[in-house]
This record gives structure tokens, C-alpha cells and sequence, in this order.
């Protein structure tokens, strides 16, 4: 069995919101065909520290594959060279050795994800969900990360689970169809695509 790692952004510094990261990236994998082969989710916390763990690892040589996934915080000019835009973001340069197909990132936030899947939206919040308080349904990549922060934020503040980063951000994304992420987000498309040749 190979020991694959995907270093994530989130979590903060409390034990019991890594906790929330990791289930909520696992059962998000696991509905997208990696139940037999699942990497190690490490949520991490902040950006950098993702971006340390995951250099850390690649430079160890120790695990068969490892991987890092972030917010982009910014819409990518290129989503195929996440190195390049990182570079351009936090001034990251990618560790030695490591290609594009060991980075992926969120575009432009993991909240793209959770608001690009409408009917795991109403699933999830049920009557109290206003979808008229979120962006159109198309180009959802191409938002501010604020912009669908916020809208998500207004969507369900009527909601008695009402959206919060990290406090209730993972159950959310654990709801979410892959299917309909692979038709609505290039990013999320991409990731699977490389797991699905690596793993």
C-alpha cells in the first residue's frame, strides 16, 4: 500500500477543526472513486504552514506521493501551472524536484466549491437557504473569494447551521456532489484528474 499525502489548508490551530478538515476532504475524495486508495489528509492550518509540511515531505523523499492543496485567494490566468500563480500569490517557489501535478488549488476558495453544487446547497440547508443571495450559477472560478464568502454567508444567515469558516465550513464541503464540481470547476476537475493518475 503506497503512502500518499495531500497537505491542506485549514483547520486553524484547533485540534477539533483539523479534525472537521480532514473528515470533511475525506468524504469529499472518498464520493469521487478514492475509497480504496485514499492519501493521508493533513489539514494544516494556515497557507503557509500547508505549503511547509508539504515542502518538508517532498524534500524528505519519504512518501510515494505528496500533494498540496490551497485556496487561490485570486482568480488563475492558467490553471494547469499552479506553481506560476503561487509564485506570483505568496512569492512560493516550488520545492526541488516538485512539477505542477503536485499542487492544486481551490479557485478562487474552498467556498467556490461548496456554492458551485446548488442542489447539495438546498440539501444541506434546506427551506432556509436563499439562492437568490448567491452569484449566478456560471463562471464561479472567476469571483473574488470575498464576493462567495459573503454571498454564502447572506445565503444562509436565516439557517439554524448558518455558513461559518472553518466552524461549520467542512460539513458543508463533505455534502458536495464531485460530480458536479468536476462540471462547474476547472480546479476541481484538474485535481481529480491527477489523483486519479498518481494514486
Amino acid at each position: 500500500m503506497s503512502d500518499s499525502r495531500l497537505y491542506v489548508e485549514g483547520g486553524e490551530d484547533s485540534k477539533e477543526l483539523r479534525a472537521r478538515c480532514r473528515e470533511g476532504f475525506h468524504k469529499l475524495l472518498e464520493k469521487s472513486g478514492f475509497a480504496e486508495r485514499l492519501p493521508r489528509i493533513v489539514a494544516c492550518g494556515s497557507r503557509n504552514d500547508a505549503f511547509d509540511a508539504f515542502e518538508i515531505a517532498q524534500l524528505s523523499g519519504a512518501l510515494d506521493y505528496a500533494a498540496l492543496l490551497v485556496d487561490s485567494e485570486d482568480p488563475v490566468a492558467d490553471t494547469e501551472k499552479p506553481w506560476e500563480h503561487l509564485k506570483v500569490s505568496d512569492n512560493w517557489v516550488s520545492p526541488t524536484g516538485t512539477t505542477d501535478d503536485r499542487v492544486f488549488i481551490m479557485t478562487t476558495c474552498m467556498e467556490t466549491w461548496i456554492i458551485a453544487d446548488r442542489e447539495s446547497l438546498k440539501r444541506h440547508y434546506r427551506n432556509c437557504l436563499q439562492i437568490s443571495s448567491l452569484p449566478a450559477a456560471t463562471n464561479h472560478e472567476s469571483r473574488h473569494r470575498l464576493e462567495v464568502q459573503e454571498a454564502l454567508l447572506r445565503a444562509t444567515r436565516n439557517c439554524s447551521n448558518a455558513y461559518a469558516k472553518n466552524k461549520r465550513s467542512f460539513d458543508a464541503l463533505a455534502n458536495v456532489n464531485p460530480e458536479e464540481l468536476r462540471k462547474h470547476c476547472p480546479s476541481f476537475a484538474r485535481m481529480i484528474r491527477i489523483l486519479e493518475e498518481k494514486l
